[in-house]
């Protein structure tokens, strides 16, 4: 009972989370320069102060600044993210017509991470002053240091001009129809080059991360109780230390979350991903606030919701956290 009520105070508390981050969000759009108004009139070719005037009430952008928040909020509390000025098209429709793609590069790159990541660790770990625990270093310093968008342009120059293995950008080859299968493939062919940009700086995190976790397990009492009973380094290891110093990784894969979103915008722009982050890039240049509003919240939705799965998560691992707080 005390893990359903922690979990409906949790669920609250991203509420009210999510509910500021709609209004900051707001209020920092409407404080940016310029509207759709503006960029209407410059595709086309100009407009007088009248025509401005025109286009601005037919949007509503000449009601009140409050009155306009209270309506956007009045249509957010029943799932209405509103209509794209640039589009012509459901706000909604929009984002559900580009998550797919973007789901796919996300959980892709973060699984790619958290698996490598944590095996590079796992094998540091076992040996810290050999060369795999150095080579984790260090690939944890490129890591942080590469821009993601700088590892996206290498790989992109690599494969187009020296090893072309990959595609270098879209979410498929549109010049041959595919199905099924075969169609499959070709997404995932060309998802290889973006997912290992966007795992590139989390590997980095996990395998450091994974390191030093399993280097304080391996130091506790039970596993030393482990190897005195006779048992193989593999199950000491892999069933008894690895569960354990997994923790701090899950909890971190939960708070990056967001680093994962916000690293697919500048992957996706680099490689032309039909995603969300292309949507968010063409929407703000296109001055198309419910867009550009309805794309914030969702990501904050996402990492709301990502951040309460990974506390449900770790307390699943972890007996002790369910004993000490159910």
């Amino acid at each position: 009972m005390q893990f359903i009520s922690l979990t409906l105070k949790r669920v609250g508390f991203g509420v009210v989370l999510l509910l500021i981050v709609l209004i900051l969000n707001f209020f920092l759009m409407h404080l940016a320069p310029g509207d759709i108004a503006d960029t209407i009139a410059i595709d086309a070719g100009g407009a007088d102060e009248e025509m401005m005037d025109a286009i601005r009430k037919d949007y509503g952008l000449d009601l009140p600044i409050w009155e306009q928040l209270l309506k956007y909020l009045a249509k957010v509390a029943v799932l209405d993210l509103g209509y794209s000025f640039y589009y012509n098209i459901s706000v909604t429709d929009l984002i559900l017509e580009r998550l797919p793609a973007t789901l796919l590069l996300v959980i892709s790159a973060q699984l790619l991470a958290i698996t490598v990541g944590v095996v590079l660790g796992v094998i540091a770990a076992r040996n810290p002053q050999g060369i795999t625990s150095h080579f984790v270093t260090v690939l944890a310093l490129v890591g942080y240091s590469a821009p993601v968008f700088w590892t996206g342009i290498m790989l992109i120059i690599l494969f187009s001009s020296i090893l072309p293995i990959f595609p270098i950008g879209g979410l498929m080859d549109v010049s041959i129809e595919r199905e099924g299968f075969a169609k499959m493939l070709d997404i995932l062919h060309h998802l290889v080059l973006p997912s290992i940009t966007l795992a590139s700086i989390f590997v980095a995190l996990y395998s450091r991360l994974a390191r030093a976790s399993m280097l304080d397990v391996l130091g506790s009492d039970y596993v030393r109780t482990a190897k005195a009973k006779g048992l193989s380094e593999f199950l000491v290891v892999y069933k008894h230390a690895l569960r354990n110093a997994l923790l701090p990784v899950v909890t971190m894969a939960g708070m990056v979350f967001s680093g994962v979103i916000s690293g697919a915008v500048l992957v996706e722009t680099v490689f032309s991903w039909p995603g969300l982050g292309t949507l968010a890039v063409q929407a703000i240049l296109a001055r198309d606030t419910p867009t550009i509003l309805g794309i914030l919240f969702f990501s904050s939705f996402v990492v709301v919701v990502a951040n309460l799965l990974t506390d449900m998560l770790y307390r699943i691992i972890d007996p002790r956290i369910r004993t000490s707080n159910d």
